[in-house]
């Protein structure tokens, strides 16, 4: 059966995603090397693949089933499983034993549920629970900033993680927002705060971007509602 060629428009998104997972397999590959610090910047990097599909494929209208599905793999591997090994490697292996093991495929557990519950059931606005893409890049924003953790503490911390990417929290979407809906001055007092923390903890500036939108949903911060003129909700709808 001839069946009609897939569209630029459809096929174009997923080759953006494809680059998400690429880069989450040098990563993969970086570590296996003891690379770490060029493993964790192309995480970065696939986190930057993730934000740019989603908007190409609302901006072309190439939105597909397959597309929702490509991208949830992708994130599975470039923010579960790597930042997850990133993570282990760092502050686990080898003097937590079995316990910070069992910690980190918790993490990449709760991951793969949280991309398959996002699947199939699609609320509207915000996110409910943390975003695989913010839990991976949390764990690895602990490697950028070169903090010390004991080997408990870190177990607690990718346990803790992963509970929060299963958790029924709301946490707030910014990929809707745009000039015509944004709130300019509220964008510029943000951006004020962020040079200055970037300023004054230079290198742990990482860790607490993301500390902040991590303890967000908890304290009920919805960012783009505070960020959106009219406080409507946004929703990722690939």
């Amino acid at each position: 059966m001839l069946k009609k060629p897939i569209s630029l428009r459809k096929l174009f998104p997923n080759m953006i995603t494809s680059g998400n997972i690429l880069c989450g397999i040098m990563s993969l590959i970086l570590v296996f090397h003891d690379h770490l610090m060029p493993a964790v910047w192309l995480i970065l990097m696939a986190a930057f693949f993730d934000l740019m599909d989603g908007k190409v494929a609302r901006s072309l209208g190439g939105d597909s089933a397959f597309g929702m599905e490509f991208d949830s793999l992708a994130d599975v591997v470039s923010f579960g499983v790597v930042p997850g090994l990133i993570f282990y490697v760092s502050y686990l292996y080898p003097s937590s034993g079995i316990l910070g093991a069992l910690g980190t495929a918790f993490f990449v557990l709760c991951g793969a549920l949280r991309l398959a519950r996002f699947n199939v059931v699609h609320t509207s606005g915000s996110f409910q629970g943390l975003p695989i893409p913010a839990a991976g890049l949390f764990l690895t924003s602990f490697v950028i900033s070169g903090v010390i953790l004991p080997s408990l503490g870190a177990a607690i911390i990718a346990t803790g993680t992963g509970a929060l990417m299963i958790s029924n929290i709301s946490y707030s979407s910014l990929k809707q927002l745009s000039r015509d809906n944004i709130n300019v001055f509220r964008l510029l007092f943000l951006l004020s705060c962020f040079i200055s923390l970037s300023i004054l903890l230079k290198e742990k500036s990482p860790l607490a971007y993301m500390l902040i939108y991590v303890c967000s949903g908890p304290v009920g911060i919805d960012w783009g509602k505070w960020l959106s003129l009219k406080g409507d909700e946004v929703t990722d709808h690939r």
